[in-house]
């Protein structure tokens, strides 16, 4: 989850909505390897999501457009995004420029 405060400067959010296919096979496994690589990348600030039933939204913060760049080139991401049209009957990622952020948190 997010959970440094916002950098002050501006950051970016790759945010992926998605509706999974009914063959998830391989899916969790590799869910979980790619979590942990983008974790450990330099750059990858934190994430969100929510899930309702097999609809999801996935919001990843990152500190720049390059270190996007190095992780959508990274070798296990592109071998996660090679099953796409396995594990999703629908997706969209998105990548927007972060100029202001707002908290509220009780």
């Amino acid at each position: 989850m997010w959970n440094p405060p916002p950098p002050k400067n501006n950051y970016y959010a790759v945010i992926f909505s998605s509706t999974k296919s009914d063959d998830l096979e391989g899916y969790a496994e590799m869910d979980e390897i790619t979590m942990k690589l983008a974790q450990e990348q330099e750059g990858f600030l934190g994430y969100e999501s929510c899930a309702n039933g097999n609809k999801s939204i996935f919001i990843s913060y990152w500190q720049s457009m390059e270190a996007i760049n190095v992780w959508r080139n990274n070798m296990i991401h592109i071998q996660a995004k090679s099953n796409a049209k396995q594990w999703y009957k629908r997706y969209l990622s998105q990548i927007c420029k972060v100029e202001s952020s707002h908290l509220f948190e009780k």
